[in-house]
């Protein structure tokens, strides 16, 4: 985990400068293991630091997931959940995500496979766009278990079912 050190040195390249409420929030998200959305940050934050505003954590996030420092996730319900991004290749992992509940499941199996046709695909994608491609993010929407199981599915669900359902017969 790189510490604040790190943190502060790769702030030197771009024009932003390093302040308190962007190491408070790196130094949480960096020990914390769950997806946070911002409000979730604020409320574990705002105790220790009372002159952090929810404003100050939106444009925090959004400059941070700019830098690569962390990385976001959009999800179904509106609000975006944030994760620290190590450099280490062992904690690289992507997401499954219940369109219903909200759940996050990081996997990394597979994760060989899927890079080889990543990059193929990158390496594709930026020839013909000549775009350098600096990232990528996987996201599989569905329904968990508990979901899955549930009878009382939203509207929200069953237009992705129907989507994806209409992806694939016109894919024929």
């Amino acid at each position: 985990m790189p510490g604040s050190h790190n943190w502060r040195h790769r702030f030197k390249g771009h024009v932003s400068r390093w302040t308190v409420p962007r190491e408070a929030i790196l130094e949480f998200l960096s020990k914390s293991s769950k997806h946070m959305s911002a409000k979730e940050i604020y409320a574990s934050l705002c105790k220790s630091y009372p002159g952090m505003g929810l404003t100050t954590i939106y444009r925090t996030l959004e400059l941070l997931a700019r830098m690569g420092f962390i990385t976001k996730l959009t999800l179904g319900d509106g609000q975006s959940r944030y994760e620290f991004k190590s450099s280490e290749k062992e904690k690289h992992h992507h997401h499954l995500i219940c369109t219903e509940c909200g759940k996050i499941i990081n996997y990394s199996e597979f994760l060989d496979e899927e890079l080889k046709l990543v990059r193929k695909t990158e390496e594709k994608l930026a020839k013909k766009y000549d775009f350098k491609i600096l990232d990528h993010n996987i996201e599989f929407l569905g329904l968990c278990k508990k979901c899955n199981k549930s009878k009382n599915i939203t509207k929200r669900t069953e237009e992705l079912k129907k989507k994806s359902k209409e992806r694939v017969e016109n894919a024929k």
